[in-house]
């Protein structure tokens, strides 16, 4: 149970919350944390805000990709990334399965057409990634496929890094134990039963499958000019406020730091890529 507003209404001093903290069994410690994310998160969307001026003054081109396994907590951390934002420059990319079409054309092309005009950012809820991970570990694509996407990729995004256009790649990683979690909470709330698919439960089946085409992709399209940045997100809260900070220290644009908070991402949390760190998701 948390604090009301009917309990502040009745609460005159710091003692009277206490007092009504024990008669409801309200944690304390938990509100306060609870109120810290919140002021935070507050303080860094603001931050977001001078940074999305900037870059439509600019005319630049920013691309942030949510990439990791299921319930990671991708599109909770993306809804407070956009939740502020002037909606004519930003977006939210989440494309469904391709067409037959689609099917038949160079791999890219639907990623192409959504990649942002001048003075925008957008965000990609799962990207061309899909190939790396998802679509080879239950079987969404052939052998070739995927090779020759793997071949591809660092290419792609090079041309798009001589272009100009921004990339940052986030991995959201997540413990076994925490994801089971998350999908038995999705199963036991209507309000999130959608989030819930067959490929979910796949998901903890094929655990090893995943790690392994998750290093393959790793080693394979970790780059200078386009670096994976590991993000732990068991703690999801958490995961929401350093990867914000993380993009936001990416740039020096007008305003930074008005709010005061601060803009350096906790490197316990947030990480480049490395192959000898230790991750939670293996």
């Amino acid at each position: 149970m948390n604090f009301t507003s009917e309990h502040f209404k009745k609460a005159k001093t710091r003692n009277d919350l206490i007092s009504l903290a024990k008669e409801h069994d309200i944690s304390i410690s938990k509100t306060l944390n609870k109120l810290k994310y919140e002021a935070e998160l507050v303080m860094l969307q603001a931050e977001f805000v001078n940074l999305q001026k900037w870059i439509a003054k600019k005319k630049m081109r920013v691309v942030v990709l949510f990439e990791g396994r299921d319930a990671a907590g991708k599109g909770g951390s993306i809804k407070r990334f956009k939740e502020h934002l002037n909606p004519r420059t930003s977006r939210v990319v989440a494309l469904t399965k391709p067409t037959e079409v689609e099917k038949g054309q160079w791999y890219f092309r639907r990623y192409i057409k959504v990649l942002p005009n001048p003075g925008e950012i957008v965000f990609f809820d799962r990207s061309w990634y899909n190939r790396a991970v998802v679509e080879p570990v239950m079987d969404f694509c052939t052998k070739d496929e995927y090779n020759k996407f793997i071949v591809q990729v660092p290419e792609f995004e090079h041309l798009l890094y001589e272009d100009n256009l921004i990339i940052i790649k986030f991995w959201f990683s997540i413990s076994k134990e925490e994801q089971k979690k998350r999908f038995d909470a999705r199963l036991s709330n209507p309000l999130k039963k959608w989030k819930f698919s067959p490929v979910d439960v796949k998901g903890q089946e094929l655990w090893e499958k995943y790690t392994y085409y998750k290093e393959q992709m790793f080693s394979k399209t970790h780059t200078n000019f386009s670096p994976w940045i590991i993000v732990k997100t068991n703690d999801k809260k958490q995961a929401r406020l350093e990867s914000m900070r993380y993009v936001l220290s990416q740039f020096d644009y007008d305003g930074k730091g008005e709010s005061k908070v601060s803009l350096l991402p906790d490197p316990n949390v947030i990480m480049r890529y490395h192959r000898s760190a230790i991750q939670i998701d293996m």
